[in-house]
């Protein structure tokens, strides 16, 4: 597409931002889901679907201060978190000693082939360029197992605002992109999902947040 603002060097950018307000980000979030039965619900079902599907490694792309990341392993899950600001990291690792927390980039996955059992991107699309996406989802889909379950959450809406302070008032400077389900749908039809279920709701994590909950295909089933 390409067609939104200027957001070059946006990697760049969201990285410094989120070194900058790291602390303040765990101190200011780390309670959210107390306060968020429907995401925790959504959350369980992906737990149950990786169960379901014979367990294994799970990352948390863009995973912050870690607090999905600890909540999916109290779930039973196996999983890990990555993020790519080096702040968050050493946020996340020292708030949540027993995990594993690595450096890295959703843009290019060091992971093999089919060797993640799932994937959670929660909230950290939003900073991702529509004309990123589909690499971003390409990068997913071959990472997950076939029919491993990739789970979802954004904001809905169709515009894109400069976010130059945050968190505490802290200076950042990226950009955060809303998008309708539809998009996101065919975004990741076009990747080899299969989106199972989605949803919009309202809560202490969004004002208008979107949940998807899909699948990596399965080609022998799928054909």
């Amino acid at each position: 597409m390409g067609t939104g603002p200027n957001t070059a060097g946006w990697l760049e950018d969201t990285r410094t931002s989120y070194d900058t307000v790291a602390a303040i980000y765990a101190d200011l979030t780390r309670h959210l889901l107390d306060e968020t039965p429907d995401e925790r619900a959504v959350l369980a079902l992906f737990a149950d679907r990786v169960r379901a599907e014979g367990g294994g490694p799970v990352a948390d792309v863009g995973c912050g201060a870690g607090r999905i990341t600890a909540h999916l392993s109290r779930l039973g899950v196996d999983a890990f978190g990555i993020d790519l600001s080096p702040r968050m990291i050493e946020v996340a690792r020292r708030d949540h000693p027993g995990l594993r927390f690595d450096l890295g980039s959703m843009t290019d996955l060091a992971f093999g082939d089919a060797s993640m059992a799932g994937l959670v991107a929660w909230y950290s699309l939003i900073h991702v360029p529509d004309d990123e996406i589909s690499s971003v989802f390409a990068h997913f889909q071959r990472v997950v197992r076939p029919g491993g379950p990739l789970l979802l959450g954004f904001h809905v809406g169709d515009e894109s605002q400069l976010k130059t302070q945050g968190y505490g008032g802290h200076q950042m400077n990226i950009y955060v992109h809303r998008r309708q389900h539809g998009q996101m749908i065919a975004w990741l039809n076009d990747a080899g999902f299969v989106v199972e279920t989605h949803r919009t709701l309202t809560s202490a994590e969004s004002t208008l947040g979107g949940i998807i909950l899909a699948r990596r295909q399965v080609d022998d089933l799928e054909e």
